[in-house]
C-alpha cells in the first residue's frame, strides 16, 4: 500500500500541493523559532540571552505545534472528502479500510517529510533573522551567533510528520466508516478545550497586576477557546444557517450547499476563528500592555521588551501563516467544485449567479468565523484589562479589531471567488464530464 500510496503521489502531484505547502511552512515555524533552543545552547551564551531565547522558543512551541496540526488536518480533511469515490473504488476492488487507511497516511507521511526537508533552508533564514530581530532590541548580545542544530531540526521533521500521520488516519478514517460517525471523540475534544480555556482565562484573577506571567493564563485561554469553537464549527455553522433569512437564488443555493457541506467547510472556519482570536487577543493585550507602563512612567525592562518583540513576531508569523492555511483550505475546497458548478449551470444558473452563490457563501464564513474568533479573544481581553488596568474595556478602540477583521473578508471572500471564476471558465458540459 506504501507503493500504491507512492504511485498515487506521482499519477496526480496537484492533488498534493495545498498539503505540501501546510507541512512547508509549518515546519519551516517550527524549525525556525526551536532553532532559538538550539542557539541558547552555545558555549559562552550570558543567561539573559538564553532566557530570551528559550522563551520565544518555548512559547512558539506550543503554537506552532498547535497550527501545523490545524493546517495539515485542514487540508487533508478537504482532500480525503474530495477523493470519496476513488476510495469506495478502492473498496469495492477488494481493499479493506486498513489497507486505505495504509495508502493515505503514508501519502501523508510522505507529503509532510518533503514538506519539512524543503523547509530547512528557509527556516534557517529566517531564525537568523528572528535572532537579528532580538539582538536589535537588545535582549541578546551582538556576540551570540547563530546556531542550527539537532532540537530544530529533528522538532520540526518529527512534529510534521506526526501531525500529518495523524490528521490523514483521522481524515481517512470517517471516509472509511460504512455508517456515519457521532463525532463522540470531537466533541470530547472540544468541550475539554472550552472547559480548560474558561479555567485559564479566570485564573487570571490570581495575578497581580505587575505580575510578570499576567499576559499568559488569559492568552492561552482565549487560544484553547479559539481550538474549542474551531472543532465545533460544524455544529457552529449548522446552527447559523437554519437562522439565517437569505432570499433569491444566490441566496437560497448558498445556504444549500452550505448545509450539504458544513463538515467540510469547518476545514475552512478552522484558521479563520484560530487567525481571529490571535490576532485579536494579542495585538489589544499588548497595546494595554503598553499604555499601562506608558501611564506608570517606568522606562520598559528587558522583559517587558522581550514580551513585546516576542507578541509582534509571534502574532505575524500566526497571521501570515493562518491567512496562508485559510487561503490553502478555500482554493482547495473550490477548485474541486468544478463538476458541481457545471451542473448548476446545465440547471439554469448563470455565471453570474453561481459567483454570487459563492459570495453569499463567502460572506457566511467570515461573518461565521470573525464572531467566535471575536469571542475567544474577547474573554482573554477582558480579565487582563481588567486585572492590569482596572478598566473595564481597552482603551484602544475597534481600530485593531476593524484591520484584522479586513484582512479576513479579503482573504475568504477574495480566494473564494478568484478560484470560483477560474473554475468557471471552462463549460458546463466540459466541467461536468472531466469531474465524473
Amino acid at each position: 500500500m506504501f507503493a500504491l500510496a507512492l504511485r498515487s503521489i506521482r499519477k496526480r502531484p496537484g492533488r498534493f500541493a495545498a498539503t505540501l505547502l501546510s507541512a512547508f511552512l509549518g515546519a519551516a515555524i517550527i524549525m525556525m523559532f526551536n532553532s532559538m533552543h538550539d542557539t541558547a545552547g552555545q558555549p559562552g551564551v550570558d543567561s539573559v540571552s538564553a532566557e530570551s531565547l528559550s522563551t520565544a522558543a518555548g512559547v512558539v512551541g506550543g503554537y506552532g505545534t498547535l497550527l501545523v496540526f490545524f493546517a495539515v488536518a485542514s487540508t487533508l480533511t478537504v482532500n480525503v472528502r474530495q477523493r470519496s469515490a476513488e476510495i469506495e473504488l478502492l473498496r469495492c476492488s477488494g481493499a479493506t479500510p486498513a489497507q486505505i487507511k495504509r495508502m493515505v497516511v503514508g501519502e501523508s507521511v510522505a507529503i509532510a517529510l518533503v514538506g519539512a526537508v524543503l523547509a530547512i533552508g528557509p527556516a534557517m533564514l529566517g531564525g537568523r533573522a528572528l535572532l537579528d530581530v532580538f539582538q536589535d532590541s537588545g535582549q541578546v548580545r551582538r556576540s551570540v551567533d547563530y546556531s542550527f542544530g539537532p532540537i530544530a531540526l529533528l522538532s520540526g521533521i518529527d512534529i510534521t510528520v506526526l501531525a500529518a500521520a495523524g490528521a490523514a488516519f483521522l481524515a481517512v478514517r470517517r471516509a472509511t466508516r460504512s455508517r456515519r460517525p457521532r463525532g463522540g471523540a470531537r466533541k470530547f475534544l472540544a468541550y475539554a478545550a472550552l472547559a480548560v480555556g474558561v479555567a485559564a482565562v479566570c485564573s487570571t484573577f490570581a495575578f497581580s497586576a505587575r505580575d510578570a506571567a499576567l499576559m499568559a493564563p488569559p492568552a492561552y485561554g482565549a487560544i484553547l477557546l479559539s481550538v474549542g469553537f474551531a472543532l465545533l464549527s460544524p455544529r457552529l455553522l449548522k446552527g447559523l444557517l437554519d437562522r439565517l433569512p437569505l432570499s433569491g437564488p444566490s441566496g437560497y443555493l448558498a445556504v444549500r450547499n452550505m448545509r450539504r457541506r458544513a463538515d467540510e467547510l469547518s476545514g475552512v472556519l478552522m484558521p479563520l476563528i484560530l487567525f481571529t482570536c490571535m490576532a485579536t487577543a494579542t495585538l489589544y493585550m499588548q497595546a494595554v500592555e503598553n499604555d499601562a507602563i506608558d501611564a506608570s512612567g517606568v522606562p520598559k525592562s528587558v522583559d517587558a521588551k522581550n514580551l513585546e518583540t516576542l507578541n509582534l513576531v509571534v502574532v505575524g508569523v500566526i497571521v501570515v501563516f493562518s491567512c496562508i492555511m485559510l487561503i490553502n483550505s478555500l482554493y482547495a475546497a473550490t477548485t474541486y467544485r468544478g463538476r458541481e458548478f457545471g451542473q448548476q449551470r446545465l440547471a439554469g444558473a448563470t455565471p453570474g449567479q453561481v459567483l454570487s452563490m459563492i459570495g453569499a457563501e463567502g460572506v457566511i464564513l467570515t461573518v461565521t468565523g470573525v464572531f467566535f474568533g471575536t469571542l475567544a479573544g474577547l474573554a482573554g481581553i477582558l480579565p487582563f484589562t481588567v486585572v492590569r488596568t482596572d478598566a473595564t474595556w481597552p482603551g484602544q478602540g475597534l481600530g485593531i479589531w476593524i484591520a484584522i477583521v479586513a484582512v479576513a473578508a479579503a482573504v475568504t471572500l477574495g480566494t473564494s471567488l478568484i478560484t470560483a471564476r477560474r473554475a468557471l471558465r471552462t463549460p458546463a458540459v466540459a466541467a461536468v464530464t472531466l469531474a465524473a
